[in-house]
């Protein structure tokens, strides 16, 4: 039997957190866990810890959470350390030279892609934005560049048609945690490939834009319906009802056929199941929303509570 690995796992967002937790319960040896700082978030912007710290002080493992760790005390803490291999999830730093030349087998990152498709920081919601099928998860050795690394495993993952970011995060997430495994084992047995990507039929995944999150009612049905899916739970799709905030969360196409036509945005029929709003082709339905500085409700409530009616607009004015 191969000897167990030196492992240092990098992560920060729950996306790492299943994996971090199987790195415990694997073979190897998990030195340490290195995680981003506290930061201030929420209305009362208290320092806030982010899960991969909670989840490791739960486990009782080493932790270190430097402002930086390509430079200064995060750099020597972790040529201290002496790695086999750097795991790096969800991390959320670009990692340098001086790093990725530290372990003696490689750094290697889960990617919550199948790449060359999906490079960057969105993948998961890019890839809803897009209404994609199928997406997966990627172990790569690092590179410098923007997830250009070999690839070393890949698996996919169908997209259900109703489902949402935070759906299709959590099962990526545990699919993450299964590749880790393998992965190691494939490093520590000296049968890890370098399967070159195809750079050429590279997408790109940027960062969220916050106007991104504004319901455009004149697209069509489907990319609203996406534009929906891609956000929900958080931070939720955003229109608004008289100059109110209005997070939608969950939607859904329309049935039925003769359901009257409108503008875009406008509350078409109101009924029990929710509201029929008119998009730049068919009518969808809202069934769940969430009101700022509420918790989430029905959309059936909701427009009960607010006395909508049919013909009113939701979304800002929209000029031509």
């Amino acid at each position: 039997m191969s000897a167990p690995l030196r492992i240092v796992f990098l992560g920060t967002s729950a996306f790492a957190v299943p994996t971090l937790k199987a790195l415990d319960q694997g073979p190897d040896d998990l030195v340490a866990v290195i995680t981003r700082p506290d930061r201030p978030a929420g209305r009362g912007r208290r320092l806030r810890p982010p899960p991969i710290k909670i989840a490791a002080r739960a486990l009782g493992l080493p932790l270190f959470q430097p402002e930086r760790v390509s430079v200064g005390a995060g750099l020597e803490q972790l040529r201290a350390l002496q790695p086999d291999v750097l795991l790096v999830a969800a991390y959320g730093e670009i990692l340098k030279e001086e790093v990725l030349s530290l372990p003696r087998l490689g750094p290697v990152n889960l990617h919550a892609s199948l790449l060359p498709k999906w490079r960057g920081a969105a993948p998961i919601q890019r890839a809803l934005l897009a209404g994609e099928t199928e997406t997966g998860v990627t172990a790569q050795w690092m590179a410098i560049g923007l997830d250009t690394g070999d690839v070393i495993l890949q698996r996919a993952l169908p997209i259900g048609p109703e489902e949402n970011f935070g759906s299709l995060h959590d099962r990526l997430a545990d699919l993450a945690a299964q590749i880790a495994l393998e992965t190691l084992d494939l490093i520590r047995r000296g049968a890890a490939p370098h399967l070159p990507q195809d750079h050429s039929a590279a997408t790109y995944a940027p960062p969220i834009r916050r106007e991104e999150l504004l319901l455009d009612w004149r697209q069509p049905v489907e990319q609203v319906l996406n534009t929906v899916r891609a956000f929900s739970p958080r931070p939720g799709a955003r229109t608004y009802d008289r100059g109110r905030l209005l997070k939608v969360l969950t939607a859904g196409p329309q049935k039925n056929s003769v359901a009257p036509r409108g503008g875009p945005g406008e509350i078409v029929e109101i009924s029990q199941e929710g509201l029929h709003v008119q998009t730049g082709s068919d009518s969808l339905i809202i069934l769940q929303v969430q009101p700022e500085g509420r918790t989430p409700m029905s959309a059936g409530d909701y427009a009960l509570g607010r006395r909508l009616q049919r013909g009113q607009i939701l979304g800002p004015e929209i000029t031509e």
